[in-house]
């Protein structure tokens, strides 16, 4: 047994790739707990991220193997930046990942005890209305290496400050005339303790509260507090927040909380080529780069879902990257090898033209349709199959054919044969353009004896292209993505802990932005595909695997946004 937890920390992340886990159940063996309470506890100020879901994943799995519970608690103490749509859509996300929180709380439901024990902690001496601007106190505060020095208000009487206190909490004052601070060390190594500011004014409308109060608690404080107040056991949070676990312990006991969480950091997920701050995410949809927070190209999970990631997919990769101290990034296409390993015997497979070329077959006869047997899924036999009509008429890549082709081409050039998938083989005869040259329409003869299934084996062709019968194709939209990030180098998160003022947005990340992350194409599907339902998700034979679009599909558009690629160089 360890002395300190600082020590059993160090112990535990080296030996176990889940280091929290082990604390945990060190926990419970030595009696030091006898339940486990975590809680995932965001602030409704945008909507969750891919980094989010890491948080909500170790928290929920770890409580559920522990026999314990896990709160979704909203941290929301700043009315100037939430609102109730993301508390929708946070609770819309917890539960699309596949978990049900036990307990559902608001820390403005704690405002009263908040505002109780902050009062406590004036009459203790330890803490103290501050006059000082916020540059002021900036100022004050010092630097890594300078210490900060005493405000000229730090000395106040209790009976003062309790006055001063109650005459902002009944709104005598404007925004940012006077803040409340602890009273702990200006001259700590630690800035964080150096007499932080635990209340301030702001005249503003709570989505929650209305205007019951018009002065709010600082995250910093509020958060030990709330999780105290629910019983939490483990506070499970983010690396940046490791420089306030000190500050965490000092409102807990300072407050004289009958409850002690303990807070226990962990590595943050970076991803390649994402935007991993939810202010610069809500630049992004403020500025209308994006569409919305749902914009299948964004790392949110709202926007994960609309692009047709499963969230089986985000557990699975979210546990795949482990629970340790250190921040690492991980290469996106990890997250998209988790998605085709879950699709792969779950989604149907069908054909799809992205763009279309016609081909005429001269020799079928004009007005026969020629219904055709198709696995639905060839690694998932139980699936069944499926029937596709053939006539005269089809649609096949532009790219599946070549005037002049290189070495090596086997699709369809003139005098070549090739394979339809799941019909015949064709043999490109005549070429038809149009006046500018460019090629319109393919003319073919097909072999009858060559159907699929028929067991032919006269000869052999190297090329098998997919299609689409033309006379009762559907057309749709395929929209296809690239990264929405240029840099591979993830973004800095910027979501650390409030602080009274917060910093500008720096805009340089915008300069990396994909000017080509969307391609809209219009093409055509199977005529099976015409009553698919909103996130619906296939396998376009050589292109990927496509959700059908919730957002912008109507009967008579059909939208298809593509998930994955069908192949990666990414290895596990």
């Amino acid at each position: 047994m360890h002395n300190t937890y600082e020590e059993r920390l160090i112990n535990l992340e080296h030996n176990s790739s889940n280091f929290i886990r082990n604390i945990i159940k060190e926990d419970l063996e030595s009696g030091k707990r006898n339940h486990v309470i975590t809680r995932f506890p965001p602030e409704p100020n945008g909507y969750l991220h891919i980094g989010h879901a890491k948080s909500i994943v170790i928290n929920f799995d770890l409580a559920d193997e522990f026999k314990g519970k896990t709160n979704l608690r909203f941290d929301d103490t700043n009315p100037l930046k939430e609102d109730s749509e993301y508390v929708h859509a946070i609770k819309e996300d917890v539960q699309w990942l596949g978990y049900d929180w036990d307990g559902l709380f608001f820390a403005s439901d704690y405002f009263q005890e908040m505002y109780e024990r902050a009062v406590l902690l004036i009459n203790k001496g330890k803490a103290y209305v501050d006059d000082l601007s916020p540059d002021e106190i900036r100022a004050y505060r010092g630097t890594l290496t300078e210490p900060g020095k005493d405000s000229p208000y730090r000395e106040r009487t209790i009976e003062e400050n309790l006055e001063l206190f109650e005459r902002m909490r009944k709104g005598e004052f404007g925004n940012g005339e006077k803040v409340l601070r602890a009273k702990i060390d200006m001259s700590s190594p630690n800035i964080n303790l150096r007499d932080p500011v635990i209340y301030r004014i702001s005249h503003a409308t709570h989505h929650n509260t209305g205007d019951n109060w018009c002065i709010y608690p600082m995250y910093a404080f509020a958060h030990p507090l709330e999780d105290a107040i629910e019983d939490v056991t483990h506070s499970i949070c983010t690396t940046e927040f490791e420089d306030q676990r000190p500050l965490y312990n000092w409102i807990v006991e300072e407050c004289e909380m009958t409850s002690t969480p303990q807070q226990i950091e962990f590595g943050r997920l970076n991803i390649t080529n994402a935007v991993m701050s939810k202010r610069k995410l809500k630049q992004l949809v403020d500025e209308g780069l994006v569409d919305g927070w749902d914009d299948p190209r964004m790392p949110t999970i709202s926007g994960l879902r609309r692009r047709g990631y499963t969230p089986e997919a985000i557990r699975a990769f979210v546990r795949e990257t482990g629970v340790s101290k250190g921040s690492g990034t991980v290469d996106s296409q990890m997250l998209d090898f988790f998605v085709r390993e879950d699709l792969k015997m779950k989604a149907p497979r069908t054909m799809g033209i992205l763009r279309p070329l016609k081909v005429v077959i001269t020799n079928y006869p004009e007005g026969q349709v020629e219904m055709l047997d198709a696995e639905v899924n060839p690694e998932n036999p139980e699936m069944g199959t499926r029937q596709i009509p053939f006539s005269r008429e089809l649609y096949i890549e532009q790219e599946d054919f070549m005037e002049d082709p290189p070495k090596k081409y086997f699709r369809l050039f003139p005098g070549n044969e090739v394979r339809l998938k799941h019909a015949y083989f064709i043999k490109c005869e005549d070429v038809i353009k149009d006046e500018d040259g460019n090629v319109v329409e393919i003319h073919c003869t097909y072999d009858p004896e060559t159907k699929s299934g028929s067991g032919f084996t006269g000869r052999k062709v190297k090329g098998t292209l997919h299609w689409v019968e033309a006379t009762q194709a559907v057309p749709a939209e395929f929209r296809l993505y690239e990264p929405l990030l240029l840099n591979e180098e993830p973004e800095e998160l910027e979501e650390s802990a409030e602080t009274e003022t917060e910093p500008e947005v720096e805009k340089t990340f915008l300069d990396h932005v994909n000017p080509n992350s969307l391609q809209a194409l219009k093409g055509f599907v199977e005529p099976n595909m015409k009553e698919v339902a909103s996130q619906e998700k296939f396998q376009f034979f050589r292109h990927g695997y496509f959700n059908v679009d919730p957002k912008d599909t109507t009967t008579d558009n059909l939208v298809f946004n593509l998930i994955v690629s069908l192949k990666s160089s990414f290895k596990l």
